[in-house]
């Protein structure tokens, strides 16, 4: 043995998503200084940049469906500060300000030393890995994200044009299916508000790769869903080929090339049961079938850890020949309301006018905080796991819950600590009982949950 790598000893910290928007570096709390401890004692540690890292005047603001997500140039310096030398670009925020958002985020994380993957100027570079180098080991980087905008995937070099910026995506497919009575209907509206014959004249006007499903048989499409005849009623997602196989192969190159592989795998598609019967966003516990799927075959194809992320709430840990696939670990960094500038499109969207400020915009967003993200602790109450290795196998996963100031004001919370008491107690009771699913025992050992092979 001449390296130290051969020993196949290795320590990685995976976070969530990171939306910064103040400094990090200023605050002394002990618990706060513990966190950093963890993310910069790990070889290598991991987030999800959610959000574009721009000045003013880099890019134009988007077609967005909730909050504009921009970072200042100096999120850069400040992650790799707090530890963080892996950063996905992977996900349905990074688009927020359009391309040049986009390659300006790359231009910072390249100044700042942050390794990245995930997105890129053509859909190449998005999925080629990223590397790190450290003294333990070279690690590899792959980043998709299945939840994006279809102008923000990134396209690839054609023969006669240049390819297009943007994420590396993993589109899917959803398939609804109806009993007999429900079927029935669906053809009845459908022939009688014209949309059947709509989709004639479609098919006969221009014929698109991959659409088989016409208005009749066992199968339609009805509003942008495929429906099918069956004898119940369930709902079925299947990820896109081509996706799948462009990005298991640059797995399989990053497992050539490196001596570990981390897929980073951004979603806000659920599925099971939850995603029928839950009440609240945060009630939803089941990942998608085609993400799951996936990320058993991205460990079949050499990926060593899957990190997922996206759902901004801890989902459950699984463990699949030996390797872990942590569904999600939610948030790390939570500074979405202090942001200092929103387009016009924000404002109307809630019918303020144009003396409207960023305040405003949430104050009308959460009606006061009384609604969505502010209103709900679960979403401030998430996790960041250690996952060693010893002589190239699992060891040991250590799950740190982490408070992010559910109740506090907007100029405190979002910052996370190190949780502990009853929010530790109840971060780590979820994951119990989500990992349970999985058949993987989380022990807690005070504020920190472990598992073991």
């Amino acid at each position: 043995m001449i390296y130290d790598t051969e020993r196949g000893d290795f320590a990685m910290a995976l976070a969530g998503d990171v939306m910064v928007t103040r400094r990090l570096s200023p605050f002394r709390e002990k618990r706060y200084l513990a966190l950093r401890d963890i993310l910069c004692g790990a070889d290598a540690a991991f987030a999800n940049l959610e959000g574009p890292v721009r000045s003013d005047g880099d890019g134009a603001p988007g077609l967005v469906h909730g909050t504009w997500m921009t970072m200042p140039p100096m999120a850069a310096e400040e992650l790799q500060w707090l530890g963080i030398t892996l950063a996905s670009c992977a996900n349905n925020h990074i688009f927020d300000y359009g391309e040049g958002g986009l390659l300006a985020t790359l231009r910072h994380l390249d100044g700042g030393g942050i390794v990245h993957a995930g997105a890129g100027r053509t859909l190449a570079a998005a999925r080629r890995p990223a590397y790190l180098d450290t003294a333990r080991g070279r690690v590899a980087l792959v980043a998709i994200t299945a939840t994006f905008d279809p102008w923000t995937a990134a396209g690839a070099q054609s023969r006669d044009t240049g390819g297009r910026p943007g994420v590396n995506p993993l589109a899917h497919r959803v398939t609804c299916t109806v009993d007999d009575e429900g079927f029935a209907e669906l053809h009845r509206i459908a022939g009688a508000l014209g949309f059947a014959k709509a989709g004639e004249r479609d098919r006969k006007h221009s014929r698109r790769s991959g659409d088989k499903t016409a208005a009749n048989g066992d199968a339609l499409l009805f509003l942008g869903r495929r429906f099918v005849r069956g004898k119940d009623f369930a709902i079925a997602t299947e990820a896109d080929a081509d996706d799948v196989e462009d990005n298991l192969r640059s797995i399989r190159e990053a497992r050539r090339t490196a001596d570990w592989v981390v897929l980073s795998l951004h979603s806000h598609e659920f599925g099971g049961r939850s995603a029928l019967t839950a009440a609240r966003r945060t009630d939803l516990v089941e990942p998608a079938d085609f993400t799951a799927a996936f990320a058993r075959a991205a460990v079949d194809a050499g990926a060593d850890v899957v990190v997922g992320h996206g759902s901004h709430v801890p989902l459950g840990i699984e463990l699949y020949k030996g390797r872990p696939i942590l569904h999600s670990v939610g948030n790390l960094i939570f500074q979405t309301e202090t942001i200092p500038a929103f387009p016009t499109a924000a404002y109307n969207r809630h019918g303020l006018g144009p003396a409207a400020t960023p305040s405003d915009f949430h104050d009308a967003r959460t009606d006061g905080g009384r609604r969505g993200l502010p209103a709900s602790p679960e979403f401030w109450e998430n996790i960041v796991v250690r996952c060693a290795f010893r002589k190239g196998k699992l060891a040991e996963l250590r799950i740190h819950p982490v408070d992010q100031g559910y109740g506090r004001s907007r100029a405190q919370r979002g910052r996370p600590v190190l949780a502990n008491g009853t929010v530790a107690a109840r971060v780590l009771a979820r994951m119990q009982r989500l990992c349970r699913r999985y058949k993987v025992t989380v022990n807690i050992q005070g504020s920190v949950g472990i598992v073991r092979p």
